[in-house]
């Protein structure tokens, strides 16, 4: 095993992969909404007072503006375009075709099933009524 490893050059060793930049701030991202989910769950199971969880969840926004601003701030400098500020090209915005317009269909013509238990009446078939729980069998 030794032996194998004497013969291996390093310029066959393959390039590491490049670190992204943005790793560590979306790794405090990830852990920021996820401190978000457990505060709400927490709260909602009432383990925290409103003041205390008011104040932990303004906090823990106050951070991950902050992660935000500072991923804005690396592309930036980067030259790497966001979401928010990428536009389209010129010819590839088009204006929306107008659409024809669906008319409803008249209330006379809609299907009317009927209960034969209970006499309830839905807008469409089922198999058992939804006010007595019996059989619908054909729709009336």
């Amino acid at each position: 095993m030794i032996g194998f490893l004497l013969f291996i050059r390093f310029q066959d060793l393959p390039a590491p992969e490049p670190v992204s930049p943005f790793k560590h701030l979306d790794e405090r991202k990830a852990s920021i909404y996820e401190s978000l989910r457990d505060l709400q769950f927490e709260y909602r199971v009432n383990k925290l007072s409103d003041d205390d969880y008011h104040t932990t969840k303004v906090e823990l926004q106050k951070e991950l503006a902050r992660v935000l601003a500072e991923v804005d701030r690396i592309k930036a400098e980067l030259g790497v375009a966001t979401v928010a500020t990428a536009k389209p090209a010129a010819s590839a915005v088009k204006p929306a075709a107008a659409k024809p317009a669906i008319e409803p269909a008249p209330a006379a013509t809609a299907p009317n099933y009927t209960c034969p238990a209970c006499g309830a009446k839905f807008e469409k078939a089922l198999k058992f009524c939804g006010e007595c729980g019996k059989p619908m069998g054909e729709a009336s």
